[in-house]
């Protein structure tokens, strides 16, 4: 193998881009108050590694909602038409689009909708955030003995031997730390909020000031994460990207990625 190293110390995720699977859960969306899509029939459809996309039959749209742009486009699963949405008087542009005869195999018929131009996404009866789960993808919070402490520029922001750790498929391990672990003199509280489709909605967000420096929306916490995630309620994670973790005593490289927190 030539090139650099792969630094990566935890897993890649599972699916390449092409993959098509049935989506076995219920799914729905939410525009102006309104459920537009109620599908049992959904695909996912992997535009790239990480994560899939929904793709909907267009029967399992309500009518009268999609409004054709008259917009060819030439795309990598086939020929499709842009669409609007339109509920009342929220419009949202370009937010759709059909797929068209010549599609790859199962998507012809099916539409393809921006995620962040409707406004909630439900799996079943729980809302889902950011993007659809990723089937291939295990999250787990596994309570710890390991010694972890998060420093920026030589000043401890957490230390703790009794952290979660959480191990989510594709992306680094992330730390919490209990708050009475966390040096909260270096915090500064954010208005920022980010969502995960697995944790669900932050509750808090704070950046970190060492010397005279100002470092934007370096931790966050859950106080209501999903089920699953019960064990990091509450609890402060820092973005390891951006901080310094030793681990057992040993100073860890920092991970590159171009992921959500």
């Amino acid at each position: 193998m030539s090139g650099a190293p792969d630094l990566r110390n935890y897993p890649e995720s599972a699916a390449a881009p092409g993959r098509i699977e049935p989506v076995p859960r219920r799914i729905r969306a939410v525009l102006g108050g309104q459920v537009v899509l109620d599908t049992t029939r959904a695909l996912y459809v992997w535009e790239w590694p990480p994560y899939p996309q929904y793709y909907v039959p267009l029967a399992d749209v309500v009518p009268g909602v999609l409004v054709d742009e008259e917009r060819e486009l030439h795309l990598r699963f086939g020929p499709a038409r842009r669409h609007g949405l339109r509920v009342g008087e929220t419009v949202r542009p370009g937010a759709a689009r059909v797929h068209g005869e010549g599609s790859v195999d199962g998507l012809a018929g099916t539409v393809r909708f921006d995620w962040a131009a409707l406004d909630a996404w439900y799996e079943e009866d729980e809302e889902v955030f950011v993007h659809p789960r990723n089937p291939y993808a295990r999250v787990d919070a596994v309570r710890s003995t390991r010694r972890v402490r998060v420093e920026l520029d030589g000043v401890v922001l957490a230390e703790s031997d009794a952290p979660v750790m959480v191990f989510e498929t594709g992306l680094p391990t992330r730390y919490y730390f209990d708050r009475t672990s966390v040096d909260f003199d270096h915090l500064v509280p954010s208005d920022t909020v980010t969502a995960c489709p697995y944790k669900g909605r932050t509750s808090a967000y704070w950046s970190v000031r060492t010397g005279g420096t100002l470092h934007p929306d370096l931790a966050w916490s859950y106080s209501f994460p999903t089920l699953a995630m019960q064990p990091i309620a509450g609890l402060v994670a820092f973005y390891d990207e951006m901080v310094d973790v030793v681990l057992d005593g040993e100073r860890q490289p920092r991970p590159v990625t171009h992921f959500s927190r």
